[in-house]
Formats: structure tokens, C-alpha cells, sequence
């Protein structure tokens, strides 16, 4: 039987057929095309969906990350130094903006207080010098301060006293205020009391330490005593300033060189006040130093301005009716102890019972051996500085 062909006919020729091409198509008798290359027919197939209206309805797989980037290591020591750095810088600003208040801010007994204190140290006088005149320094410190007097301790006897059967011949104890701890030495006997020099002065070598003082003594107890020159405070504390004499003799120091002197005679007694060398020499006097200032004189305290000096660490001399030696050493520069003016050293002489007293070397020379072990927390970041001189208690 022959198939039954299929005449192609133009569009034009082709009768209109209801249904579009699939219909005329399939009314001749062939088969449908169909889109995406499947031409055969299912009438129960779905319709195919619209990909851009389902999209959405798709489940989206999750997106793999990539590989992440290996990030580069930093040097330990390199973070460790930019941590430092940023601390540092983050101090020395609040350090300026703590400074920066006390010098111009609202309150003239702290700004008096602060120049005082700074200006009593070697290292850190620039602190003031930033923001006043050399002049207006000048003002601020005769504003607070010892009014010293041309007093010289007097000739006396001393007066005994009964001590109880357990008294010590040497009592430490501590003493305290309001800004300040520290330590007083109670010496029984002030004919055990003398000086320490270093062998040779010379501003190129090195003084003693207040430990190497006691050795080279064979010390009990030991102070600091006079000043040294210490240009920026970084002296080799081998040259005294100053008068110094040592068993009598003028080590160091004019004869008539007149300055406030702290130290003893041949009959023991203390003496503090303003002396030549040579009239040192004529009174007998077996060791001194030159500091100052004095702050008792035959009983009677110096008077005191302001604030009396800045707030540091200290050390004094002083001596009681009795004969008994006072040595006294005050912490400061610190958390606990910031430190002492001089009429606080004032008055603790006072309550010891001092009749004369006059002021040493403070600041980070202030230190006290007792029995070989440092009594106090020294103020210098390089623990205890070489000095010429030293007071002993033998």
C-alpha cells in the first residue's frame, strides 16, 4: 500500500487553519515539530516551565569559599616595639597634659608646689623651664621656702636622761605623713656618729655608694651626705660641693668660703648655720658638710613660706638635748610615698624631740644601710649613686 505523501504547500496557499501550525500540520498528516530538538508529541506531557518564573523558587547551592589568602606573619619583636611605642607616646602625652595643667591651671599652691619640686632635682628642672621665666622661677621658689636665718648652733651641754633599761643604743622606726613614709635612726651615742669620704675628690671619678661608705667604714648605719656636683644628674659623685671636713681637717672647700654647714664638733654636738672654713676650723668642728638649709637652731625652727619646698625624698641630721643623734631618711617619688617638704622634715624633728637639725642631699641620693640592708626605696631608677661623703655610725 502506498504512504500517503505530504504536499508542502507555500504559506500563502495554505488554508487558515484554527490552531496555528501544529494544527495544519497535524491536519495533513504530519507530525508536529516541537522546540529543543524533542519532535515527539505526548498531549499528557506538562507544559514546560518558564526558567525566569521559577529561578527563584530554586533552591541556590551555596556559594564555596575560596582558598582565603595567607595573611604575612609580623616579627614578635617588631609588634612588641610598636606596642611599646604607642604606650610611650600615649604617656609622655598625658604626662604634658598633666604638667601643662599643674603649670597653667587654676590653682597657684599646686603650681608652686610642682615648679618647688622639680626645680630640687638635677634632672628635671627643665619641666619648670618650659613654661616660665628664669625671673618668674626665681619668684616662685623665695615664695616657698626656709627663711633661713644667720643663726649658728650654740655651746651646750648636753642634758641625760634616765633611759628605760630596755632602750636600744640604736632604735629604728618609722615615721609617716600625709604624702610621705620613711624611716628615723635614734643613734644613743653621737661619738659614733662620723664621716665617710670617698678617697680621692675629682669630678672624673667615681664617689662611693652608701653601701661601699658602710664598708669601707665598717659601719653600723649609714646616710648620704652632702652635695656633689651632678650636672643633669648624671655626675660620677666624686667631687663634693662645698665645704667638706673630715677629722678636723679641710678636705674641700674655702676657708673663706661662707655656706650653711651640718655637722659635729670635737665635743660631739651638732652644728648647723652659716660658717666660713676658717671659722669652722676656730670652732673645732671635727665633720661637716655644706648643705642647707638649717631647720632648727638652738631649739627654735626656721620660719617656712608657702609650701616650704617641693615634695622629694629627704634626708636630715638632727641632734636631741640628750646628745642622741637623729638621722632621718624619707622615701619618695612614688605611689606610696611621693615624697616630704622641708617643713615636713621640720616638724618630724620636732616630734623626736630635735634642738638642732639641718637638711642633706635629697632626691635619688637619699638612702639608709642599716646592719647591711638598705632601710628605704631609693628614688633613682639605677638603684644607689656614688657619693663623696657619707655620715656613719660606727
Amino acid at each position: 500500500m502506498r504512504s500517503k505523501k505530504t504536499i508542502w504547500k507555500p504559506a500563502s496557499s495554505r488554508p487558515a487553519v484554527r490552531g496555528g501550525a501544529h494544527a495544519y500540520r497535524k491536519k495533513q498528516g504530519a507530525r508536529p515539530y516541537h522546540a529543543g530538538g524533542n519532535h515527539s508529541f505526548d498531549p499528557d506531557r506538562p507544559a514546560r516551565e518558564d526558567p525566569a518564573k521559577t529561578t527563584a523558587a530554586r533552591p541556590v547551592p551555596a556559594a564555596v569559599p575560596a582558598a582565603a589568602a595567607p595573611h604575612p606573619r609580623r616579627h614578635p619583636i617588631r609588634a612588641a616595639f610598636a606596642v611599646l611605642g604607642s604606650l610611650v607616646a600615649m604617656l609622655l602625652i598625658f604626662c604634658f597634659g598633666a604638667v601643662s595643667i599643674l603649670c597653667l591651671g587654676p590653682s597657684p599652691a599646686a603650681r608652686d608646689l610642682f615648679v618647688n619640686t622639680v626645680m630640687e632635682t638635677s634632672a628635671a628642672k627643665f619641666l619648670a623651664r618650659i613654661y616660665f621665666s628664669p625671673e618668674e622661677i626665681q619668684q616662685i621658689l623665695d615664695r616657698n621656702a626656709v627663711v633661713e636665718q644667720q643663726a649658728v648652733t650654740e655651746k651646750t651641754e648636753f642634758t641625760p636622761q634616765d633611759p628605760a633599761e630596755d632602750t636600744p643604743e640604736i632604735e629604728l622606726v618609722e615615721v609617716s605623713g600625709a604624702t610621705f613614709k620613711g624611716k628615723m635612726l635614734i643613734v644613743r651615742d653621737p661619738s659614733r656618729v662620723k664621716l665617710s669620704v670617698a678617697p680621692v675628690f675629682d669630678p672624673d671619678l667615681p664617689g662611693l655608694r652608701v653601701e661601699e661608705h658602710a664598708e669601707q667604714s665598717g659601719a653600723v648605719a649609714t646616710i648620704n651626705g652632702g652635695g656633689f656636683l651632678d650636672e643633669g644628674g648624671v655626675g660620677t659623685g666624686g667631687m663634693p660641693l662645698g665645704l667638706v671636713i673630715k677629722d678636723g681637717v679641710l678636705l674641700s672647700g674655702g676657708k673663706n668660703t661662707r655656706s650653711t654647714i651640718v655637722g659635729f664638733d670635737a665635743d660631739n654636738q651638732l652644728i648647723v648655720g652659716t660658717l666660713t672654713g676658717q671659722e669652722c676650723l676656730d670652732r673645732g668642728i671635727r665633720d661637716a658638710v655644706a648643705f642647707g638649709p638649717a631647720f632648727i637652731v638652738n631649739g627654735e625652727p626656721m620660719d617656712v613660706a608657702g609650701s616650704g619646698g617641693g615634695l622629694n625624698p629627704r634626708t636630715a641630721l638632727g641632734q636631741r638635748a640628750d646628745g642622741a643623734v637623729l638621722m632621718l631618711v624619707i622615701d619618695g617619688r612614688q605611689a606610696s610615698s611621693i615624697g616630704a617638704t622641708y617643713k615636713d622634715c621640720i616638724d618630724v624633728m620636732l616630734e623626736y624631740g630635735a634642738i638642732n637639725a639641718g637638711n642633706l642631699d635629697g632626691g635619688s641620693s637619699s638612702m639608709l644601710v642599716y646592719e647591711g640592708e638598705v632601710q628605704n626605696v631609693c628614688a633613682s631608677l639605677y638603684g644607689s649613686r656614688p657619693m663623696p661623703t657619707a655620715f656613719v655610725v660606727i
